[in-house]
């Protein structure tokens, strides 16, 4: 095979994918598209008016990468990007593939506490952030003990990414690596502790969007992807990045914050033929929708994943739009979704069924198989799987399975006719819009705050059937209980928390259920 090629064979149940031996990812999706005539095709669309044709992006791919490059980054070398969904991510993604360098994007909700962290934790050689978010970036790289050599943003005054990418060649031959080197990073909160980077090989784009995108979605050249999930984490950075560009398609961007009139009139506008999101959006689009006025007449795809979809909102969804939601269950480790439903598989109250080339077994708590209808610990064999964490092989060792197995620390059932349904996490970590976070953290915060003696967090569901924090608090003074202290800790959490993390409700209490050891028993508060 010639270098940096993939040949796939769909003659069978499941795609065969090879890799040549010299394999850099950034070849075939991105380089490949000029070789294929569309240089002159439009790869990116965005909400606020850019258009960027696949020969644009392969310039600028090309230009950043030898950007980074010149600012001194070698192989192996980590950037992280705290970067909105905009064309920036791509040239600064791609370009750091294709020159060598590690990309490690980061959620863009976080604080300068949780970026101070993965800034030490990775050691990266630079940070690139969009201006929006200097409030929280600048302050955490300034506290860090490691500090990246370099630190720059997206554009703007000074030495910018958009500068040095106008200044650098436009040319850039593909960096010598391997199908199982070393590609890029995601943060992953896990079951406990603190964020873990999970180290992806180039392979697993490859494999996700062929397995997930083309085999079961049925993704193709004229597809266009809007994803209101963003390009910091796995689920968005296929739906929005890898999946179109994999077949040659288009994507629409947004780089905000996602809203239901936004939603709506980005669909009317741009008319993506798939659209991503969790069950929590869908349930606002649903609050939001109005017959006859709105106009989804172009989607022939709508994917729910991050969190279980309730039977209840695809089936308002159904009858007000006369459209399915696919619903998908994937994870950081595994790069994207691995039990999914799709045209012609589909189950109200069930996850799905196997995503062709992925497999899995059902264990009790002692490692014994299980069958039908007998819920279990989910572990399953994904051809994308992370190869390890970053300097955490405890940690490794207890998800990654070996032989691309892995512990995805929740709970399933699978019935007769192969269904999966989910039974939540076999932890206490709270998966909120679509996002792992930890109830420990929000604990913390809450404790943060003068009035506070104790806190424990739970997770509760709304009138929608999705999960939020609810939190309960002993006061210093039993008598600053009322509105307005349960007022000024929500507060409190959202100025210090990720804005999705929040407590929606808070109760006082006298105590807290807790064991002889003193920890506190969650499932007594969740009853």
């Amino acid at each position: 095979m010639p270098d940096n090629t993939v040949a796939v064979d769909r003659s069978g149940d499941v795609s065969r994918v090879d890799f040549s031996p010299r394999f850099n990812v950034a070849v075939p999706f991105i380089d490949r598209h000029l070789e294929e005539g569309r240089a002159d095709k439009t790869a990116i669309r965005t909400t606020d008016g850019a258009t960027v044709t696949y020969g644009t992006l392969a310039e600028n791919v090309n230009r950043c990468g030898n950007a980074l490059a010149a600012l001194g980054l070698g192989a192996g070398d980590r950037v992280l990007m705290v970067v909105k969904d905009c064309p920036a991510f791509f040239h600064l993604f791609w370009g750091a593939i294709k020159a060598g360098i590690v990309p490690v994007p980061l959620n863009t909700l976080l604080r300068a506490a949780d970026y101070r962290y993965m800034i030490e934790d990775s050691r990266a050689a630079a940070l690139v952030y969009s201006p929006e978010f200097a409030g929280e970036v600048e302050p955490a790289a300034a506290a860090a003990e490691h500090r990246p050599a370099h630190i720059v943003g997206t554009e703007g005054r000074g030495r910018a990414l958009d500068t040095l990418i106008a200044a650098a060649s436009p040319t850039l031959d593909a960096a010598a690596a391997a199908p199982e080197d070393d590609c890029f990073w995601l943060y992953s909160s896990g079951s406990t502790g603190p964020p873990k980077g999970a180290v992806h090989a180039h392979r697993s784009m490859v494999l996700t969007s062929q397995l997930y995108a083309v085999d079961t979605l049925g993704f193709g050249e004229d597809d266009c992807s809007f994803s209101a999930a963003k390009l910091f984490f796995a689920y968005g950075l296929g739906n929005a990045m890898t999946f179109p560009l994999w077949v040659g398609g288009s994507c629409v961007l947004e780089a905000g914050r996602p809203t239901p009139g936004g939603i709506f009139e980005a669909i009317a506008r741009f008319r993506p033929s798939h659209f991503f999101a969790v069950p929590t959006l869908y349930a606002a689009l649903l609050a939001a929708f109005e017959a006859g006025a709105t106009d989804l007449g172009s989607l022939r795809g709508c994917v729910s994943a991050g969190e279980a979809l309730p039977p209840d909102i695809l089936r308002r969804w159904r009858a007000a739009t006369g459209l399915d939601i696919y619903e998908g269950i994937g994870t950081t480790e595994a790069l994207h979704i691995f039990i999914a439903s799709a045209p012609g598989v589909l189950k109200p109250g069930h996850t799905g069924k196997m995503v062709p080339g992925y497999s899995a077994r059902l264990r009790d708590e002692d490692g014994n198989p299980l069958g039908a209808e007998q819920p279990g610990n989910l572990e399953i064999h994904a051809p994308s799987a992370a190869k390890y964490y970053w300097d955490k092989p405890d940690k490794t060792a207890a998800t990654m399975l070996g032989g691309n197995w892995l512990a995805t620390g929740d709970v399933f059932a699978r019935d007769a006719d192969g269904f999966y349904r989910c039974g939540g996490r076999s932890d206490d970590m709270l998966k909120v819009g679509g996002i792992w976070c930890s109830p420990y953290e929000i604990e913390a915060r809450l404790v943060e705050h003068p009035k506070v003696l104790e806190a424990a967090v739970v997770g509760r569901a709304d009138a929608n059937d999705l999960i939020k924090p609810e939190a309960f608090v002993i006061l210093n003074r039993p008598g600053d209980a009322g509105a307005a202290t349960e007022a000024e800790l929500r507060e409190h959490c959202k100025a210090g928390l990720a804005p999705y993390k929040y407590p929606r409700w808070i109760n006082f209490a006298d105590e807290l259920p807790k064991t002889a050891t003193g920890k506190i028993q969650r499932f007594r508060l969740r009853r």
